[in-house]
């Protein structure tokens, strides 16, 4: 991966509210360890990723929005390739953060995403 590698985020349906992406897009979770799952641009297209998303892995997403490596970098955020899951499996990793501090970094996250706009949507959603 590189800078401008792009990290491709599944967008659950239950996060797009009155047609605008909400900062749960890039907040973890408790499940997820502080560790965000995206996809590596750099191995796999947005379509495909949804694809992968909706289908081999059988979860739901209405598309695919994306930030950079080197946007995350400039918060901090590590973007760790875990391929365990898949290969083309990373994770933005925001374990040196905490409480409130998470969740203006995922803010400045889901801005850059929403300035790059859809990579990809499914067509039910558009």
């Amino acid at each position: 991966m590189t800078k401008d590698t792009l990290l491709l985020r599944q967008v659950s349906p239950s996060w797009v509210q009155q047609g605008h992406v909400t900062s749960q897009l890039f907040s973890p979770t408790p499940k997820d360890q502080k560790k965000l799952s995206v996809y590596d641009g750099d191995q796999i297209s947005a379509e495909n990723a949804w694809k992968h998303y909706n289908g081999a892995l059988g979860f739901d997403s209405v598309g695919v929005m994306a930030v950079s490596v080197g946007e995350c970098e400039t918060h901090y955020l590590p973007a760790v390739a875990d391929p365990a899951p898949f290969p083309e499996h990373v994770v933005i990793d925001f374990s040196a953060f905490a409480g409130n501090r998470i969740k203006s970094k995922a803010k400045k996250l889901q801005m850059a995403a929403i300035s790059r706009g859809w990579l990809y949507q499914s067509v039910d959603t558009v």
